[in-house]
């Protein structure tokens, strides 16, 4: 592959459906400045198509949904992970390019290399509970039903914005992200790695068909109330690096004889599961506590897991909407966080969304979210 063609296929991959359709709709209308009341799923713009996890909330996580920002978020999302270096243009963009490709054209040949049936146990069949052999987990959690579940997210975007063809803007998106990921993830490595073949061709393609069926995203967006509750994404210009990234989710159960009370379950490259407290108005408030990657432990052979370490949080939703969230991790990176999203605090008409964190070193990092629209806020 040459250089031009690399270059194309990374700046493709973040340039996937982002130009706005000649004649699309600038934008639509939302919510008034903090009403809290509980908006239907049903849009008007498109009232014959359920709208199961874009309510067009102009406040908290879900005022930040947007493509450009999915994209950015989730591809790099792995620079929350250990101590990696969170500067986007140290990234080997065309080995990691190179190396996807060789791969994904030969998917086979990469099986081999490791083994079927170590392909199968580690990457597909959820069997083993060892590091090495549990590579499964995100594949079912991030990529089934996370990427899934993001892909229906963002078409219901499309749709409620007036793009033509919203199904496929979203699968362009999902897949422009997850590619991307891969490259970053892949960074500088060459050599054989069967975790783009298992994302790629099986648990992706089969997250879209997932989710394309409404009994599906009726039972997650309705039942377990999921929505993407992903962190700030800022970029501090003097040092040139992504801060406060990575995509999250959350899944509430509620329990029964109680009207109120949810089991709750908040997770991402982490897990916390625990309670929820919804109160009559919308507002909820939720604790949780469980693991994190802590680093990335090289396997060999181009395979990857992570070490697990506590963490723990506490969040405040309106709508189901993240509105404010606290949360402690031991790990290389933050150690504790704190985002307080759109809408809580307001300076008029103006409705920012900051985050603060501190890293193992003590180290203090901050943020503001100027707009909604742009792909990420700013870092100092």
């Amino acid at each position: 592959m040459s250089v031009f063609r690399r270059r194309f296929f990374v700046l493709a991959i973040c340039a996937c459906g982002l130009a706005p359709p000649r004649g699309a709709a600038a934008g639509v209308a939302a919510p008034a400045p903090g009403d809290t009341a509980a908006v239907s799923p049903a849009l008007p713009s498109a009232a014959a198509e359920p709208y199961f996890f874009y309510h067009r909330l102009d406040y908290g996580s879900e005022s930040l949904v947007h493509p450009l920002r999915m994209i950015i978020n989730s591809g790099y999302g792995i620079f929350q992970v250990g101590a990696r270096d969170r500067r986007p243009l140290k990234v080997d963009y065309d080995t990691g390019a190179t190396n996807l490709w060789r791969n994904l054209r030969d998917p086979f040949g990469s099986i081999q290399h490791e083994g079927w049936w170590q392909f199968l146990r580690a990457e597909v069949i959820p069997i083993s509970f060892k590091a090495k052999g549990a590579r499964y987990w995100p594949n079912y959690t991030q990529h089934l039903i996370g990427g899934g579940m993001s892909c229906r997210l963002i078409a219901e975007w499309f749709r409620a914005h007036d793009w033509p063809h919203p199904r496929w803007y979203a699968v362009g998106t999902m897949f422009g992200y997850h590619v991307l990921n891969e490259i970053v993830e892949n960074n500088s490595y060459v050599g054989w790695t069967t975790d783009p073949v298992a994302d790629l061709y099986l648990f992706d393609p089969a997250g879209v068909l997932l989710f394309s069926s409404d009994r599906v995203a009726r039972f997650f967006g309705e039942t377990l109330h999921m929505a993407d509750w992903s962190y700030q994404l800022a970029f501090d210009p003097w040092r040139g690096t992504l801060e406060n990234g990575g995509q999250n989710y959350v899944l509430k159960l509620g329990l029964p004889r109680s009207e109120r009370w949810s089991l709750f379950y908040y997770y991402g490259t982490h897990g916390e599961i625990g309670f929820s407290y919804t109160r009559p108005d919308g507002d909820c408030w939720s604790v949780g506590a469980g693991l994190v990657a802590g680093r990335l432990v090289d396997l060999g052979d181009g395979m990857k897991t992570v070490d697990l370490v506590p963490s723990a949080g506490i969040f405040y939703d309106r709508n189901n909407s993240l509105m404010a969230s606290a949360y402690f991790a031991q790990t290389q990176s933050y150690r504790w966080r704190l985002n307080l999203y759109p809408g809580l605090l307001r300076v008029k008409s103006w409705a920012p969304g900051f985050f603060s964190a501190i890293d193992h070193n003590g180290r203090v990092i901050g943020g503001v979210t100027i707009t909604s629209n742009s792909p990420f806020g700013i870092a100092f």
